[in-house]
């Protein structure tokens, strides 16, 4: 479809969903229309299957999750013309209405900002008339968990922490690369897997020229990680989503704009209580590291070494050429990361573990000079708060390994006093903020 037609889409609707249970695929459609005609979607969600067939309570709560995940995944659709009708299939509740609602205000709000979209931030879903049954309440608290791995430090620290508590969890991934192929493995965990495949006309649109931009891709995970949990007779999703993710990047028309806001405890707020609400479940969704800021994540990792081969928290890594590369060592992430895990290791640990020193280079110096503040906004990209890289570098300019690295030396001078007396190692330090973490898992992360 030419683009100047998609620009003419008004509405953005939700036709069907199916699942077949044999296979565990699940299909979801969705239509632009408009004066323009129509253009449809089809997504395909592969769930794995569990060892004997579900219960029919367990297909009626599954159900009640793909509800919710069809209209989610619909943002990956709906950006390609921003209509300004929003039309949901189904009656919701307060709940679920206002976890879609913000789904695609707030989750999109990088994608508005970017675009210079301002009417995205103001979206309101038409949620057909009627009232919604209510669902069954289905008590899943007590299984094993549903542990989310990316492949970075987060998820390592939450999965080992909540083996060392005894809770044996199952790793789980969407589409796993090779990276986390790699994680499980170095795990020794039995991982599941979900299959996500976008519709290939979304790519054929793209590259004509359709509107593009970032999505909060956390929010469809997590419900593809609950519905498998459903499925396969496990227990709670856990998240490794720090404090941190919370933090907004810049503020527009009003609008706070935050590319992790789908990481974000608002986000898992909204989820938690609109599974509570539409599916009956207990206790769906938490992140174990909620309390704790990444340079803290950090300092556990660095207490586990099992995983120095494997690990990665770049995301450009994955479209590098050579397979071998975990790290491009040239983007906000790797820098951040880098300047996080150096105060807690030997130099030599964390230049093996990235494949390079990079404050040893002074080609790195400008990135870094965002990430403490001293010139622009934080990046778009899942780094940490600026007072967690000032104490990061705080303490590097202490140790006698890390002081006189060049990137070192010229941060030091950069960052002004007021930055230096506005961060605290004990605010880094100190869990705390809002968190859902349940009484049961606290203790993974407890001391000693």
């Amino acid at each position: 479809m030419p683009n100047e037609q998609l620009r003419r889409m008004d509405a953005f609707t939700f036709p069907s969903y199916s699942i077949d249970l044999a296979t565990g695929e699940a299909l979801f459609d969705y239509a632009l229309t408009g004066p323009g005609g129509e253009q449809r979607f089809t997504e395909a969600i592969t769930l794995p299957l569990p060892a004997q067939p579900p219960s029919d309570a367990t297909v009626a709560t599954l159900g009640r999750v793909l509800e919710l995940l069809h209209v989610v995944a619909g943002v990956s659709y709906y950006k390609t013309a921003a209509p300004r009708r929003l039309v949901l299939p189904t009656p919701l509740g307060g709940a679920a209405a206002a976890l879609v609602t913000a789904v695609y205000t707030k989750g999109l709000a990088e994608y508005a900002y970017r675009n210079q979209l301002p009417h995205v931030l103001e979206l309101v879903p038409e949620v057909p008339a009627g009232s919604v049954p209510p669902a069954r309440a289905y008590d899943n608290s007590d299984l094993r968990p549903l542990s989310a791995v990316g492949g970075g430090k987060d998820s390592i620290v939450s999965l080992e922490a909540l083996r060392r508590a005894g809770l044996d969890p199952v790793p789980f991934s969407v589409n796993p690369n090779h990276v986390i192929v790699a994680v499980n493995e170095a795990s020794g965990l039995a991982a599941l897997a979900a299959r996500r495949r976008i519709d290939p006309v979304l790519f054929d649109l793209n590259a004509a020229g359709a509107r593009n931009g970032h999505i909060p891709v956390t929010a469809i995970n997590s419900l593809i990680a609950v519905a498998t949990a459903v499925l396969n007779g496990l227990g709670p999703v856990v998240m490794s989503n720090e404090r941190s993710a919370s933090d907004p990047n810049l503020v527009w028309n009003g609008h706070e704009i935050n590319h992790q806001w789908s990481k974000g405890v608002e986000a898992e707020g909204l989820l938690r209580a609109a599974l509570a609400e539409h599916a009956g479940l207990t206790e769906p969704y938490f992140s174990l590291l909620r309390p704790l800021s990444e340079l803290h994540i950090a300092r556990l990792f660095a207490e586990i070494d099992r995983y120095d081969d494997v690990v990665t928290s770049c995301n450009a890594a994955f479209k590098l050429r050579d397979a071998s590369e975990r790290w491009c060592r040239d983007c906000p992430k790797c820098r951040f990361v880098f300047l996080a895990m150096a105060p807690f290791m030997p130099r030599e640990r964390v230049v093996r573990i990235f494949g390079g020193d990079l404050l040893a280079d002074g080609s790195q110096l400008p990135g870094y000079r965002e990430l403490l503040g001293v010139d622009g906004h934080k990046p778009f990209e899942c780094v940490g708060e600026v007072e967690e890289s000032v104490v990061a570098l705080s303490i590097l300019a202490e140790q006698e390994q890390w002081r006189d690295a060049p990137v070192v030396r010229a941060l030091v001078d950069a960052v002004p006093e007021t930055a230096w007396s506005a961060a605290a190692a004990s605010d880094v330090f100190t869990p705390g903020g809002p968190h859902f973490v349940p009484p049961a898992y606290a203790k993974a992360l407890s001391p000693g």
